[in-house]
Order: structure tokens, then sequence, then C-alpha cells
């Protein structure tokens, strides 16, 4: 038996943060960094001195919710969530932003890019991070020819 589900999409990350991130010099400088590299703007009506910033994703319904937390999250160097663009030169423009918004601020990490080759799909991806617990995996499917994100694999 098959059912159908609606389609559904990721609309927003929540990451618990130290109050002092989110002083005014705290979100200054990510305000800085998201919206330099990502476009990333904020949501204004919802921030709150040392206490929430709300990072606009290019929708009002696609955001990275920054709150204090008495216990911040604290995650492995791995950890991360990904976004996905369309193309790999939407990806490679990504990536020049990081590193040169990294060449005056040490505090970007990245991890650079790797293509990954499953012969019906190039994953282009790097991963950056930014003063937060989690870092992002930018991401390109390069779909070959007749395959796509609907397809799917054969047994």
């Amino acid at each position: 038996m098959s059912t159908t589900h609606p389609r559904q999409t990721f609309n927003h990350v929540a990451i618990s943060v130290p109050a002092a991130l989110l002083d005014a010099a705290g979100r200054a400088s990510l305000l800085d960094f998201y919206g330099e590299v990502f476009g990333w703007t904020e949501m204004p009506t919802l921030t709150e001195d040392r206490r929430r910033l709300v990072l606009r994703a290019h929708s009002n319904e696609q955001f990275v919710f920054l709150e204090a937390g008495p216990e911040p999250m604290r995650c492995p160097t791995g950890d991360h969530f990904g976004l996905s663009v369309r193309t790999p030169a939407e990806l490679d423009a990504i990536l020049e932003r990081a590193r040169a918004y990294r060449e005056r601020d040490p505090r970007v990490s990245i991890d650079d890019k790797q293509i990954e080759d499953y012969r019906v799909l190039q994953l282009h991806s790097f991963y950056v991070g930014y003063r937060l617990p989690l870092k992002i995996e930018v991401q390109c499917y390069a779909w070959a020819e007749g395959v796509g994100p609907q397809t799917l694999p054969s047994a």
C-alpha cells in the first residue's frame, strides 16, 4: 500500500547560544558574516538584546533561530545543517565570499570544496562555520541526464 504525503520543506534551524553572543556587538558580527556570505538578514521584530536573533534566509519561512540558553548548544566539529544551491557556480561564489571574510576574521572555519561522484550525481560541497556551534554544509547536486531529485533508485 502506498501513502502519498504532502510535500515537506525544512523551514528553520534553532540553536541555543550564550547570551553574550546576542548582545549588540555579537549580533552585529553575526549579521555581517551571514549577510555578506549568504545574503541573510535580520528579522528585527524578533530581536531581543542578549536573548534572540532570527536570521532570515531569503524568505520569512526559512530562517535560523538563535536563542540564548542557560546551557548553550555544544557540538562535535562534524555537526552541521545543510543548504542546497542550484549550480556549482553559486556554491563557488559562496565559498569565495567565505574565504574573503576569513582573511579579515580568523574565526571563520572552512572545510574546502569536495566533489563526490556517485555516477548519477556529482555532489559538490564545502563546510563553513562562524561563531555558532553548528557548521553549514553548502551543497549542489549535479544530476546526470535523465535523473533528478524525485528519481527513485532501482533495486
